[in-house]
């Protein structure tokens, strides 16, 4: 007899919709699927829970972490207001729910200095074209150089390299693409990587696992241990950190707002807004020499 299945009929309808009419990304469907089990392994199917049973929750949640149960939060609210439109039930328990307040912490950042030590490294290893070698300063390039997502670096396609223009295809969260530019450094390394890397089907990096590419996991442990080599401590190096430091020196150097938001395929600006914080002091002096006020009392 085959096991039941962990989620109601209500949910999966929820989450089929998810996948369909919005393009939720595989990572979201399974974190949604996580939490959406998790609530119906304490009040049972969510097309008949009640307002009781919901705030019996905020009881058996209480020790999550506050991100955490506002992610769980969330999904079970997206999934009431998907029951009540679709009339799988007449009401709406979510106001029952907590609404913890969760901070998004501030990104890791790297200096000028460690970004430059993790190059040096990765230039003079790849000096003598060893393919692990070049591969690892290419993933760096396209990194720092392009800020890409772990999983939109490691599973590019070849068809995504750039031939004539200088911009790579990128296809994002929800199935959404962009094109992002790549920078005279990086097709360099991407030539080079070309060259070393021989005939191995239709993937930028390909790997013998199961997903035919290099992994993310891999690609952590990579950096780490590349940041190591570079006297860097391997704890503050990570994909996302480089993104971070694409962004964050963007930023610096006077790149818009809505320009990063672009390149880093954000659906929402309020997303891309947690870079400001990292050089307040610059953004204070635009205001100061730009603002038409000041302007004028310069003049004056």
């Amino acid at each position: 007899m085959p096991a039941p299945d962990p989620l109601s009929a209500g949910a999966q309808a929820f989450l089929a919709m998810l996948a369909a009419e919005r393009g939720a990304a595989a990572n979201t469907l399974a974190a949604y699927t996580r939490d959406l089990a998790a609530a119906e392994a304490l009040i049972g199917p969510l097309a008949g829970a009640d307002r009781a049973g919901v705030e019996r929750l905020a009881q058996h949640w209480a020790s999550l972490a506050p991100s955490s149960l506002a992610r769980r939060c969330s999904a079970l609210r997206q999934c009431f207001g998907f029951l009540v439109d679709e009339q799988w039930r007449a009401d709406d328990p979510s106001p029952a729910l907590p609404r913890p307040r969760s901070r998004r912490p501030l990104p890791r950042i790297l200096s000028h200095a460690e970004v430059e030590a993790l190059f040096a490294t990765a230039e003079a290893e790849a000096a003598a074209d060893r393919p692990e070698a070049v591969r690892l300063l290419t993933l760096l390039e396209l990194l720092y150089g392009s800020g890409l997502r772990a999983t939109e670096l490691v599973s590019l396609p070849l068809a995504a390299v750039p031939r004539d223009a200088p911009f790579l295809t990128i296809t994002g969260k929800g199935g959404q693409q962009r094109l992002v530019p790549v920078s005279t450094r990086a097709r360099q390394a991407l030539s080079r990587w070309l060259a070393v890397r021989g005939d191995k089907g239709r993937l930028l990096f390909p790997s013998t696992g199961q997903s035919g590419h290099l992994t993310r996991v891999r690609l952590f442990q990579l950096l780490r241990a590349l940041a190591g080599r570079a006297g860097i401590d391997p704890e503050k190096v990570s994909p996302h950190v480089l993104r971070h430091a694409f962004a964050t020196h963007l930023l610096e150097g006077g790149a818009d707002l809505r320009v990063l938001q672009t390149l880093l395929g954000h659906a929402d600006i309020a997303t891309t807004q947690i870079y400001t914080h990292v050089d307040s002091a610059r953004l204070v002096e635009l205001v100061n020499a730009r603002h038409p006020l000041a302007q004028r009392r310069r003049a004056g």
